[in-house]
């Protein structure tokens, strides 16, 4: 089995290859994640993005481009990076993943989320991906969700968006 160092090596090529390339807004409904939110004070982020016009149903969408906004916004002290983390989540879930406003709840329960969350994010912003992919443990959010946390708050970059 390959290690994980092994595994982020292997996919800086893939990240490479696809940088440049442009994806359309993600839609997500604010109302099925505010009940999710609500408790941890976090429903306001249920702002970002711009409304879809052609929703009955209130629906907003979000994009790559968005989340980099975002970031440099947001800044970040823990309640900037709860809450940039909470707009990726809302982001990799869109309508599709049900489940998302529900792991999104439980990983903001988790008292470790401020400190792991800080510590990706210098990690990730100095080029150490591997220690940023072993200190990522926070309830609720497996690879597929961290590894977008880690995309978002990358601005080794300056011109460009989430890679």
């Amino acid at each position: 089995m390959a290690s994980q160092g092994d595994m982020v090596e292997r996919l800086r090529p893939v990240v490479e290859a696809h940088r440049g390339r442009r994806q359309a807004p993600v839609r997500f409904r604010p109302a099925t994640w505010h009940p999710w939110l609500e408790p941890y004070g976090v429903a306001h982020v249920l702002g970002l993005g711009a409304m879809d016009a052609t929703s009955m149903s209130g629906d907003r969408a979000i994009s790559r481009d968005d989340l980099a906004v975002a970031r440099q916004a947001l800044g970040d002290d823990p309640e900037g990076l709860r809450d940039l983390f909470v707009a990726v989540m809302i982001w990799g879930a869109g309508i599709a993943n049900g489940r998302g406003p529900r792991y999104t709840s439980v990983a903001l329960g988790d008292a470790r989320l401020p400190h792991v969350l800080e510590a990706t994010c210098s990690a990730v912003r100095v080029g150490e991906l591997t220690r940023a992919y072993n200190e990522f443990s926070v309830r609720g959010v497996g690879r597929s969700f961290f590894t977008k946390w880690f995309a978002t708050v990358d601005d080794r970059m300056p011109s460009a968006s989430v890679p």
